[in-house]
């Protein structure tokens, strides 16, 4: 039930609140008894999301209080396909801090990022993780599943003009240039995240 749940909760506060007619606060939230008096969440309790959401090891959602009503709202942290409104993230301008931007990604899509770069796709940023899967404090930003890891030039693309944020979960976020794309210039590196060799790549 609480696989169910977690899907959910990620398909609407990412992707559908917009659609289903959710009332959605700065920051991507909505109010936890909107989401209860819905359909898809009839078989639901509050105690069922809070449980989900402390228990989940990505840290994907967040509670707070409306400061108005004291009402409880949720939002998802990040992965938001449409555009929120003041979303909580943190501009990065120092590249400094961070000793590792990578994307991960599968084989099956190599071919086109190495062509045309990482684009956004139908979301408002692309995701990176502050390192690779099970790396010390590494939680969220990238599947464990991935089989190709793309470590982006964090100084370079912050040069270029490239915006990037951090999410309240540790995820990096960037929307890409104006056509939603990071290019290939912005990569260090490209690695096989099994074996880690490297994987040739051309800058442009």
């Amino acid at each position: 039930m609480d696989v169910r749940l977690s899907k959910l909760l990620s398909l609407v506060l990412r992707h559908r609140a917009q659609q289903l007619g959710f009332n959605i606060y700065p920051g991507g939230y909505v109010l936890v008894k909107d989401l209860l008096a819905h359909k898809m969440f009839k078989r639901f309790t509050e105690a069922d999301i809070r449980r989900v959401v402390a228990s989940n090891d990505k840290q994907r959602f967040s509670f707070k209080t409306n400061e108005e009503t004291g009402e409880l709202m949720i939002c998802a942290n990040q992965g938001h396909s449409f555009d929120v409104p003041e979303p909580e993230l943190e501009p990065i301008t120092d590249a400094s801090r961070f000793r590792t931007v990578v994307h991960g990604t599968y084989f099956r899509h190599w071919d086109q990022i190495r062509r045309q770069g990482l684009k956004r796709m139908n979301r408002t940023h692309i995701h990176f993780a502050q390192g690779v899967p099970g790396a010390d404090g590494v939680i969220s930003g990238m599947r464990r599943s991935c089989q190709v890891m793309i470590f982006i030039d964090l100084p370079a693309a912050l040069r270029g003009g490239v915006k990037f944020f951090l999410s309240k979960n540790g995820v990096v976020l960037s929307p890409g240039d104006k056509d939603g794309i990071l290019r290939t210039r912005y990569f260090s590196s490209v690695m096989e995240a099994r074996s880690r060799h490297p994987i040739a790549f051309e800058k442009h």
